[in-house]
């Protein structure tokens, strides 16, 4: 199993910089749905990320070591290949169709997901205060989407219903990445691991995808493009960084707070620009779930901490 090196005040910040920059994303990819489909806008934050790692690991001299890809590495790679690849074109489905406020409470069942898929391969159990986050947490996702129980039970099939499908799918596929991601950190270096992931998915969504769509873009449109691709790098970047620095339950904690940055950031851009994007529709029932959400997926992913092994 894949042994962290212990410098957890790294591992914070690398968490915390992860959380913001996903807290920002749903609200620039909603954007940027009005001019481009998903899959094509997926492709290029797969392209870009792989090119600029691709100069940085030759520059360093750090390119991964194809050979080892073999046996159970071989398939820790693919899992997180089709984990990640499915992760982006499903959560780009779902936030179509949903607030980016909305599609960040529901994906953060992803880490909530990931923390079971490690206590389940490390067998471990939930205790007594695991069991209360978790439960903190459901109550919480019930609460925050209170405003919307009639759209979603009464037009199941309807595009808020779908979408927030689509985002539990994004989170199961999500987990599975990650928890396959956390062990080839004992063969190849996160960015290295990130590479070998971005350049697969290239060739994966390329037959679903139209490149050409962005020479149709404006200005607002080309910026958050950028956005977008630099998001991918950096975030995905500083996530598995972090795992190589500290445990998989206290990042999961962190990220937890990534709900928070994007109703926060909404608020924000409503007030000063009310015609841009839909907000989420908030009562006083839907913070105390948001907060809910937050809290059980700290308490969950903290509780059940065992000593773990810190390399020298």
């Amino acid at each position: 199993m894949h042994i962290v090196s212990g410098r957890w005040q790294l591992g914070l910040l690398l968490s915390l910089t992860t959380a913001l920059l996903w807290g920002l994303l749903p609200i620039a990819l909603k954007t940027l749905l009005d001019q481009m489909d998903a899959v094509t806008v997926t492709w290029y934050r797969f392209f870009s990320a792989a090119a600029i790692l691709f100069i940085f690991l030759i520059y360093k001299r750090k390119t991964p070591n194809i050979k080892l890809l073999k046996g159970n590495i071989l398939w820790l790679m693919v899992i997180s290949v089709i984990g990640l690849c499915l992760n982006y074109v499903f959560y780009l489905f779902g936030v179509n169709l949903i607030t980016p406020s909305s599609a960040q409470v529901m994906i953060q069942t992803a880490p909530m997901f990931m923390l079971l898929g490690g206590l389940l391969i490390f067998k471990e159990s939930f205790n007594k205060q695991q069991w209360f986050g978790f439960a903190c947490f459901v109550i919480g996702l019930i609460l925050f989407f209170n405003l919307r129980f009639q759209e979603i039970f009464e037009q199941i099939t309807g595009d808020y219903a779908v979408g927030l499908g689509w985002m539990f799918l994004a989170a199961i596929v999500w987990a599975a990445y990650a928890l396959a991601q956390k062990q080839l950190l004992n063969n190849y270096r996160s960015d290295q691991v990130m590479f070998m992931i971005y350049l697969a998915c290239v060739p994966l969504l390329s037959p679903w995808s139209s490149p050409g769509q962005a020479l149709e873009l404006d200005t607002l449109g080309w910026w958050l493009l950028v956005f977008c691709c630099l998001n991918t790098l950096v975030a995905y970047g500083a996530f598995a960084e972090a795992l190589a620095h500290w445990e998989a339950s206290r990042v999961s904690a962190i990220l937890a707070i990534t709900p928070l940055v994007t109703i926060a950031s909404m608020k924000v851009l409503e007030y000063f620009y009310p015609d841009t994007l839909l907000s989420e529709p908030i009562n006083i029932f839907s913070i105390a779930g948001a907060l809910l959400v937050v809290t059980g997926s700290m308490i969950t992913a903290l509780s059940g901490r065992k000593v773990v092994p810190v390399a020298e």
